[in-house]
């Protein structure tokens, strides 16, 4: 799989090419999160949901082009500190981070 910078740039190539939105970040979101109910649509009718998720991947990749987010690194970054963080369970089961000290 080729690394998220270069799925970052293709996705921003392809919203060029399109002619889709580059600048409103809002809309952006806004598509974004639609992606995100499509997703969870498919998924809870049983349907194939990886179309919608890759979809979702897609968006992101945009955005952070559009923001000039380094997303690889970014990504990269956040999963060293969720590797490292301490997770304790609620009375009801849920698990929350542990605060440090």
């Amino acid at each position: 799989m080729p690394e998220l910078s270069a799925v970052q740039r293709e996705a921003f190539a392809n919203k060029v090419r399109q002619g889709f939105n580059t600048t409103d970040v809002a809309l952006e979101f806004g598509l974004m999160t639609a992606e995100v109910s499509e997703a969870f649509n498919a998924w809870y009718r049983g349907q194939d949901v990886g179309e919608e998720l890759a979809d979702i991947l897609i968006y992101v990749a945009g955005l952070a082009e559009i923001l000039g987010v380094d997303l690889d690194h970014e990504v990269r970054h956040k999963l060293a500190i969720n590797q490292e963080r301490v997770y304790v369970p609620l009375p009801n089961g849920t698990l929350v981070k542990r605060s440090p000290g």
